[in-house]
């Protein structure tokens, strides 16, 4: 029988060959994260998660939490949701993912604490709510530096309750911004690129000609931090030895 979720160009490492045979899934409609995750040779089901996106920011104490929050929750969602509507083909491992991105953050270089400059707020970024939000968040970016975080869950069976564990990582990557004139943040918010992006901006589109460089994870950054990920899998089935057997 073919492999269905496994392409010919994979690397065969632990991870991907413990995946062999096994049903895989994406809790995410993201095209970002299929091709990222197709890159490296792994193509799940895609099965959105019908997660509200809702959680209050403000009941975390470390905003980093949230996007790992919101991850688990769309993982669990889609979980629980395919083990009910077929048991007989329930899936031996489901992938969450939520990217946000937070203003004025400091460079990796600096020692200053956050704590020290209780004057400056980061402020968490989803996706824009139209083209003029669009802008308010360019501007507000403008010249600066943004952290992009992903947070990642991954839910699969065990034999105790509730029936499956889970497994959440962060990702965190700097983006360093040009001072660009107004003109052109307003010709790429009027492209209307930027308004299914988190943060409003496409690294790996139009939204290029805004950053100057970057820090961290690439893939990160545009929705998907596969080499953690895939050393995520890898720590699993060295720590945990039915991890993908039940």
């Amino acid at each position: 029988m073919p492999e269905k979720h496994i392409l010919n160009h994979a690397l065969k490492i632990p991870a991907i060959t413990k995946l062999s045979g096994k049903r895989v899934v994406l809790a995410s409609s993201s095209p970002r994260r299929k091709e990222i995750l197709q890159t490296f040779g792994l193509a799940p089901d895609i099965v959105p998660s019908k997660f509200k996106e809702d959680l209050p920011i403000s009941s975390f104490e470390d905003i980093h939490e949230y996007p790992v929050s919101t991850a688990t929750y769309k993982a669990v969602d889609v979980y629980e949701r395919l083990v009910r509507e077929d048991p007989e083909n329930a899936p031996d491992l489901v992938i969450g993912a939520d990217t946000v991105v937070l203003t004025h953050a400091l460079p990796s270089t600096s020692q200053t604490s956050w704590s020290d400059l209780p004057q400056i707020n980061q402020e968490l970024l989803e996706k824009p709510s139209s083209k003029d939000d669009n802008l308010r968040m360019l501007l507000d970016l403008n010249g600066g530096v943004c952290e992009v975080v992903t947070g990642v869950t991954v839910v699969y069976p065990i034999l105790t309750a509730p029936g499956y564990a889970l497994k959440s990582i962060d990702e965190r990557s700097l983006v360093y911004f040009a001072d660009s004139p107004k003109h052109i943040l307003k010709a790429y918010a009027d492209s209307g690129e930027g308004l299914d992006r988190a943060g409003g901006f496409a690294i790996q589109g139009l939204g290029g000609l805004l950053v100057r460089k970057v820090e961290g994870d690439y893939h990160n950054i545009v929705g998907f931090p596969a080499a953690s990920f895939f050393k995520l899998l890898d720590l699993l089935i060295e720590e945990e030895p039915d991890f993908l057997d039940v």
